[in-house]
């Protein structure tokens, strides 16, 4: 009975797929065989640092054929030893081509890199500012962070996730600034983390979460390696997963979204300015339409007289009650958004003026909802997207204050507003207060919270995230 090659095991445990390709050369007189897979491999990579290698060389083997090849022959910067059979399959799916000498192995980096070109992400468009966006691929994702920080100190750690899939995941940080009880404790969870596959970076944020049963985000994501920088610089850790553009980090705190890249790249008074729209916006955002009701069916003698009128007038003849009304513009709006994202691209316009203009202006003219209700669901809707990493929530929280609005006005708008902060002040994952820099209260890091100094009078770091080392900017 023949015995088996090395070539044999490995069809064998990959349960001989159709495309393992094998190719059979002469290295000093022994066979070689190079084993890959086709659509995972770049063919001209197996040509020319392989295939021609061997072929062309004609000199005296004066050692073992693996040491030969792998010191004098090969020549590619990404060639490991092979130990066993299961780490040539780990190696072969993840586009390497393997060398097999007799019985022993070597790894060569042969993967096709495929997926978009790097260009400005569509979700972090700027006026000005870098515009290079992450892609699909982590090793491209971390070349764009490491071409920002030329620094030995900048640590990435790999580790490998889901049963399947078999997914790489990087954790990123700056050794002398990040705190390494909060590196530790992200790597030991992602270590745990027992799942058949990785398909995005959501999966990851979804066990690095610390609190459970809420609608609030919990891990922060950017699309932009000059985001990732920042927060690497601050003390945070970045989670960089291959197969996705979003780049996660830890510590997160809430005010994180009220800030924007293009922040640093102008005046800080007009960054300060455009961050106070920022805030006005998402309160209007999720308590506009529950005050509304409230008002209306609470305390309708807050209105000025002439506004009152005009409501009444407006709400006569709808065959709804006030609470119905906003739900059901709520609920139409959702559905609309809802159906652009998954529209085809082309279509997506028309949609959006069939949504908003004739559907809209029907059902006002057809007495269904009245006018004020839907300027006021409509303008809470745009408010979302002042702070884009909030829209989700926001939105789920806007149908719970129009719930409280309803049932017990603006005293239940009131008990809302106190059990949402008692809520959020709760949190506390990885030594950073979801509320921070008011809840503890940190006066060092309101030089970058809804007022920002200058960057040259930002000379610490945010001590909310224990960074280990607080000073950035140094004076001469």
């Amino acid at each position: 009975m023949r015995e088996q090659t090395n070539y044999d095991k490995i069809k064998k445990a990959l349960s001989s797929p159709a495309d393992l390709t094998k190719r059979t050369v002469l290295f000093c007189r022994q066979k070689v065989d190079v084993v890959f897979i086709n659509e995972l491999t770049d063919p001209e990579k197996i040509e020319d640092t392989i295939l021609r290698s061997i072929n062309e060389f004609n000199q005296k083997c004066t050692m073992p054929l693996d040491k030969f090849l792998r010191e004098q022959v090969l020549s590619t910067q990404e060639l490991v030893d092979i130990p066993d059979v299961k780490t040539a399959v780990e190696k072969i799916l993840k586009g390497y081509a393997i060398v097999c000498i007799g019985d022993k192995m070597l790894g060569v980096d042969c993967e096709l890199i495929t997926g978009r070109v790097v260009a400005e992400p569509p979700t972090s468009a700027v006026v000005k500012g870098p515009r290079e966006g992450f892609v699909e691929s982590a090793k491209v994702n971390l070349a764009l962070i490491r071409k920002r920080l030329a620094t030995p100190d900048l640590c990435v750690e790999n580790q490998t996730v889901g049963k399947y899939t078999q997914t790489d995941v990087y954790v990123l940080y700056i050794n002398n600034i990040a705190d390494k009880k909060v590196v530790k404790e992200i790597v030991d969870k992602i270590k745990k983390i027992q799942i058949d596959g990785i398909i995005d970076s959501s999966y990851i944020a979804d066990f690095l979460c610390t609190k459970k049963g809420t609608l609030f985000k919990q891990v922060g994501h950017a699309e932009k390696p000059d985001i990732i920088t920042a927060k690497l610089l601050e003390g945070r850790v970045a989670i960089v997963v291959d197969g996705s553009p979003f780049v996660l980090t830890l510590p997160y705190i809430l005010f994180e979204d009220l800030q924007n890249s293009q922040d640093y790249y102008e005046s800080h008074v007009h960054s300060n300015f455009l961050r106070v729209l920022r805030i006005g916006g998402v309160i209007l955002a999720f308590l506009l339409p529950g005050m509304y009701l409230a008002l209306q069916l609470y305390h309708y003698k807050i209105f000025p007289i002439d506004f009152l009128v005009s409501i009444l007038n407006s709400t006569q003849g709808i065959p709804f009650s006030p609470f119905i009304e906003i739900l059901f513009i709520i609920l139409l709006f959702e559905i609309l958004y809802d159906a652009s994202l998954r529209m085809p691209r082309h279509l997506g316009m028309a949609l959006s003026i069939v949504g908003a203009l004739i559907l809209g202006d029907t059902a006002v003219q057809a007495g269904l909802v009245s006018p004020p209700a839907v300027m006021l669901v409509a303008l809470s809707g745009l408010t979302f997207y002042i702070v884009p990493g909030q829209s989700e929530q926001l939105s789920e929280l806007r149908l719970i204050f129009v719930f409280a609005g309803a049932v017990l006005g603006l005293f239940g708008i009131m008990l809302a507003s106190i059990v949402m902060i008692s809520h959020l002040s709760e949190f506390d994952a990885y030594g950073a207060s979801y509320l921070a820099p008011i809840a503890p209260y940190h006066s060092q890091d309101l030089q970058d919270w809804v007022y920002r100094k200058e960057i040259r009078d930002m000379r610490t770091r945010p001590f909310s995230i224990l960074p280990r080392t607080k000073n950035r900017v140094r004076l001469k």
